[in-house]
């Protein structure tokens, strides 16, 4: 089991202000800029690449060579790719999606991971929204990482957010992190609608499920994001306002 658990940049009792960064000590592995620049890598996942900055973040959320990592709703793969070049040939990626998606998904799936060849697929069972608790991991991941979905569940109600956060609570080791990636939203607007969530709400429900909030960092903020359009509206898609949030299940 590779187990992350690194207490040097452990930070306990925070009050995390909306600034609040504490950097984490990562080293992708060797190859990780030449991996994203490879020939084979689709030109419109490099197009994305400065706006969601894969080195900086991952390099947050603490991934490092030879981990595993649990990668939540990995839909299309950007982020797939950039795990796993950041992982490198011996750490795994699990990239879940739901079974609805799997008709959408894998057949590109599948040749991802056969190209990347440390990416294994997995579906789990549900309809609208997943059950967490059905992931079915032969491991628990040293991290786990979500990327624009936690407002889908927590726009829904905070039982459906927590018992999202469960499951993935329970697919790590303890010690292990959770990095989450979401649209800020902000008080007063309509974030279920807008596909949004405030910073807030994100850390209450990460930690009433146990997670302990280390650090959160301004890599993804974009001050010309007003908060009031919808995330896919032309004039803010793919660079939306974004928090990034770490967290860590206790030992």
């Amino acid at each position: 089991m590779k187990v992350a658990g690194r207490t040097s940049w452990l930070v306990t009792g925070l009050a995390l202000g909306a600034g609040f960064s504490v950097a984490a000590s990562a080293e992708l592995a060797p190859g990780f800029a030449e991996a994203l620049s490879s020939a084979e890598r689709p030109a419109e996942e490099k197009a994305r690449d400065a706006s969601r900055k894969p080195e900086e973040v991952l390099s947050f959320v603490g991934i490092d060579a030879g981990m595993t990592v649990l990668e939540l709703f990995a839909g299309g793969g950007w982020y797939t790719e950039a795990i796993s070049a950041a992982v490198g040939p011996e750490g795994t990626v699990y990239a879940q999606n739901p079974e609805r998606f799997r008709e959408r998904v894998a057949e590109a799936a599948a040749a991802r991971a056969a190209r990347l060849g440390n990416v294994e697929v997995i579906y789990t069972v549900g309809t609208d929204m997943f059950a967490p608790s059905d992931i079915g991991l032969p491991e628990q991941a040293d991290v786990a990482f979500t990327a624009l979905n936690l407002h889908d569940y927590a726009n829904r109600g905070d039982e459906t957010g927590l018992a999202f956060l469960r499951g993935i609570y329970d697919s790590v080791v303890p010690g292990g992190t959770l990095g989450v990636v979401d649209h800020v939203g902000v008080a007063g607007q309509d974030n279920a609608e807008l596909h949004r969530m405030e910073a807030s709400k994100a850390r209450k429900l990460l930690t009433a499920v146990g997670f302990v909030v280390e650090a959160e960092s301004l890599i993804l903020t974009n001050p010309a994001d007003d908060h009031s359009l919808g995330i896919r509206d032309p004039s803010i898609r793919y660079n939306t306002d974004r928090m990034l949030i770490r967290a860590r299940r206790p030992e």
